[in-house]
């Protein structure tokens, strides 16, 4: 077990007006701990509450806000629908690739003829990557297709997109990842990342845009479609909350609707349920259907697990879409095999990252880069995530063992036949996860030249590399964190929102809180603080899979009391041992769930630490006020500190949590995250600015260009400098710069002091971004390592 910090969420008590509107949607309860989290989380007046929580007060986006792009798209489907072209699904092996697929599957199926004009393909986890590639697309032209259409896939597969538009194939891209410099040759490329970061389509995932498609396609041609849209609004819901996408706007909308269509399907006999498939994998799961978390712990990883364990994931489309009541029954039975044993590999997987992890020297280390040539790779992105939870520390793991064996298989019905690759035994191929808001997507990217393949987001990445190149890049990514932390320290962080007893504990408690479900990224599940609390009848035993067979993955089973009731309440700790329990009086971080298969309420133990520990606490705490993106922050007692700028690094605001702690006064972050121009934009304009003021005479402060630029100080120093060095002199009169270009006068260094101030620039965007998303129990630990040293100090 790691050291782990503590943070409770800053409690700011909603106004009355704001508690008695919550009530209403709390009837069995005083609605005080819901109305709390949701003022917490940015839900500060009626209407935004009653979106919130209801869909029918919710106006989502019409699916043409993807502007152009979407009519483009829209256009071929038609012209492809009239000539009767064929068109094959391109999708991917994950969950939200799965269901992306399956629902462009079901839904352009009211268009094309399944299996003979419509076929789709997934790509194999274990010897193919993400995205497009030759030899699959050779295939398609050999077979006569005329248009792809990907779904969570394809943004920045320039060359590949250009090889299929040689062979005469258009492509049409769903996807939700990062976008290329340059948009790539294609047809249409639906991205939400298009959009600007407040619209309500930005975070959509990977299926969700691929339903938005479909969606756009039943508006335009009205009269075909035999199956009503809506049908398809489960599948969104699971892809979306399996992606773990921030569940705001359309996102959370859509993730309502379709968790209510998952739940009406699975009340109905088997025998009439829509989806039978999912239907049996809930009952395997022992789930509902109607919370969130049956997905996120049920059908997502259970999805997940064919391609991680088998590779080819192929028959999961299947699974979702058919009817066919004894055929999904056998896939279900396969899927649920899957995860047993995805299960047990990853916790061998973990042992042996963890053995590693002890041999390491983590004071000196800010990205865990580790190989091994017996790791199974599809588990690695698990295993990456917990280490990077544990640990506060962006993790990446490689398996270094050689790849033999096919291609994946063509999806159901189709005629596409495996694809072979070569044996890649010189390349290390593994998965990245990311904590704290560590923006991984973009360090990993900054590393590209030791790299052979890789994508993903910010805090998830695919990546493959030369062997040889493993620890130039471990010692690369290493160093550029460490810049870019300045200093800091990380370290593993739990927050809890809400302080309660085991009194509290129960039906009501649960009921309140599930009015903020789906709870996602942005709306994390409510963690609560049980202080002074200890543990009794604990036992654990090893799970069983859906053939009775014991599996190496443990789980904990207890009692939990304290002096608030005289009746314990149970609870579950996944991966532990009753012996890690603490003895005792403790603290604990929960979260709150109902138990489908045991009928009962439960609690899921997070953290736990005995109280002494929890005694030790700092003298003097800095209250941190998250205002980032409110446009009118509220009026306090107490004026805080008002930090409107965003910082470029740790030690900016260093400076400002010391002066709150000094002031004893709140430090309100108040800045805005802001859409950045491109560093050439900048140094195109900066030169443009220089011209004109050499041209007319006229005199400029630093102020004016920093405002102009939007770059710090030190940026805008570099940028002068190159001025300089392009022939253009700078001189200071009081405050002012004068500017003159002198002709002919370029240096031959012009070029590189050109892209050190781009490179400048791109440093400060970089660390600008992960400041306007850095979590505030990160700014928290910090602040609290600074209290911590100069308690020290003081005594």
């Amino acid at each position: 077990m790691y050291a782990q910090q503590w943070i409770l969420t800053s409690t700011e008590q909603p106004p009355e007006w704001f508690l008695e509107a919550v009530k209403e949607y709390t009837p069995t309860s005083s609605g005080q701990f819901a109305a709390q989290l949701l003022w917490q989380r940015g839900i500060a007046d009626i209407p935004q509450l009653a979106a919130f929580v209801n869909p029918k007060n919710y106006l989502p986006a019409s699916p043409f806000e993807f502007g152009q792009e979407m009519h483009l798209a829209v256009e071929r489907l038609e012209r492809a629908w009239k000539f009767g072209d064929k068109v094959a699904i391109w999708g991917d092996f994950d969950a939200d690739g799965i269901t992306s697929t399956a629902v462009l599957w079901d839904g352009l199926g009211q268009f094309f003829r399944q299996n003979s004009q419509l076929f789709y393909y997934i790509p194999n986890r274990l010897t193919e990557s993400h995205g497009l590639n030759c030899q699959g697309i050779d295939k398609l032209a050999n077979q006569g297709f005329n248009l792809i259409v990907t779904c969570d896939t394809g943004s920045t597969n320039i060359d590949e997109i250009t090889y299929a538009n040689q062979l005469g194939i258009d492509v049409i891209v769903t996807d939700h990842h990062t976008l290329p410099a340059e948009r790539p040759p294609v047809t249409a490329i639906i991205n939400p990342r298009y959009l600007s970061s407040d619209h309500q389509l930005f975070h959509l995932s990977g299926v969700a845009v691929a339903y938005k498609l479909v969606e756009a396609l039943y508006q335009t041609l009205p009269e075909i479609p035999q199956q009503p849209l809506e049908d398809l609004l489960d599948l969104v819901a699971v892809g979306l909350i399996a992606d773990l996408v921030q569940l705001s706007g359309d996102c959370r909308y859509l993730a309502q609707l379709g968790i209510g269509r998952l739940q009406e399907d699975f009340k109905l006999p088997p025998a009439q349920r829509r989806r039978p498939g999912v239907g049996r994998l809930l009952e395997l799961c022992q789930k509902s259907g109607d919370r969130p978390t049956d997905i996120s712990f049920g059908l997502g990883p259970r999805i997940n697990a064919v391609s991680r364990i088998q590779g080819d994931a192929s028959f999961c489309v299947e699974l979702l879409t058919s009817r066919d009541q004894a055929r999904v029954h056998q896939l279900a039975e396969a899927t649920e095999l899957a995860n047993s044993r995805r299960k047990s590999l990853q916790k061998e997987v973990a042992q042996q990252v963890n053995h590693k992890i002890s041999q390491m020297d983590l004071s000196t280390t800010s990205v865990i880069v580790l190989a091994d040539p017996q790791w199974a790779v599809g588990v690695l992105g698990l295993v990456a995530g917990q280490v990077a939870q544990e640990t506060g520390r962006p993790t990446i793991l490689l398996s270094t063992e050689g790849v033999e064996g096919q291609g994946g298989q063509g999806g159901q019905g189709s005629n596409l036949s495996p694809l072979s690759f070569p044996n890649p035994q010189s390349l290390a191929r593994g998965s990245a996860r990311s904590v704290n808001s560590v923006d991984l997507y973009q360090l990993v990217k900054n590393q590209a030249h030791l790299l052979h393949r890789f994508g993903g987001h910010p805090y998830a990445a695919g990546l493959s590399l030369p062997v040889e190149n493993i620890p130039l890049f471990t010692e690369a990514i290493n160093q550029q964190l460490l810049q870019t932390l300045g200093g800091t320290t990380l370290t593993p962080t739990v927050q809890a929102d809400l302080v309660v007893t085991v009194a509290d504990l129960g039906k009501e408690l649960f009921l309140e809180l599930k009015l903020l479900e789906p709870c996602g990224m942005g709306n994390p599940v409510p963690k609560l603080l049980i202080q002074n609390c200890w543990f009794e009848n604990a036992w654990h035993r090893n799970q069983q899979d859906s053939q009775g067979k014991k599996i190496q993955y443990i789980k904990a089973e207890f009692d939990i009391r304290d002096e608030s009731s005289k009746n314990p309440f149970p609870g579950v700790w996944w991966g532990h041992y009753k012996d890690e329990l603490p003895p005792g009086r403790c603290d604990c971080i929960v979260e709150l769930d109902y138990n489908t298969f045991k009928k009962r309420y439960e609690i899921r133990l997070i953290a736990v630490r005995s109280s002494e520990q929890s005694a030790r606490l700092t003298p003097h705490s800095i209250q941190i006020l998250d205002w980032r993106n409110i446009t009118t922050p509220p009026t306090l007692p107490n004026p805080p500190l008002l930090v409107k700028e965003c910082p470029t690094s740790w030690d900016d605001l260093r400076v400002w949590l010391r002066r709150s702690l000094h002031n004893q006064q709140p430090l309100a972050i108040a800045w805005s995250k802001t859409e950045h121009q491109p560093p050439e934009q900048i140094w195109l304009t900066l030169v443009g600015i220089a011209k004109y003021l050499s041209r007319t005479n006229q005199l400029v402060t630093r102020v004016q260009l920093l405002q102009k630029l939007g770059i710090s100080d030190q940026s805008l120093h570099m940028g002068l400098r190159a001025l300089r060095y392009l022939g253009f002199t700078i001189q200071r009169q009081d405050r002012y710069l004068q500017i003159n270009q002198q002709p002919n006068t370029e240096s031959a260094l012009a070029e590189t002091a050109v892209n050190k101030f781009l490179a400048a620039v791109r440093e400060e965007q970089f660390q600008r971004q992960y400041f306007a998303e850095v979590p505030i129990s990160t700014i928290q630990a910090i602040a609290c390592n600074i209290s911590y040293q100069l308690a020290v100090t003081s005594y």
